[in-house]
């Protein structure tokens, strides 16, 4: 299962699933690295941060917002 982590709330982190449904998932069972935005992905029983996904979805965004500010 993936999730997009959207912010942090005290010792919780809401995440959106592939479903668009969110989530909270205890902050401390996450990479102590994962910061907003990015893409977790459940793996063996662990979080664990999915680089190319997440460098995708910030480049995709980024692209959206050059986009929006050039019209």
């Amino acid at each position: 299962m993936k999730y997009i982590i959207d912010r942090f709330e005290g010792s919780y982190a809401v995440c959106e699933d592939e479903y668009g449904n969110m989530k909270h998932l205890d902050r401390d069972k996450l990479p102590s690295s994962a910061v907003e935005g990015d893409v977790i992905v459940l793996y063996l029983n662990s979080y664990h941060i999915d680089e190319n996904e997440t460098s995708k979805r910030k480049k995709n965004i980024q692209s959206l917002a050059d986009e929006l500010w050039s019209e």
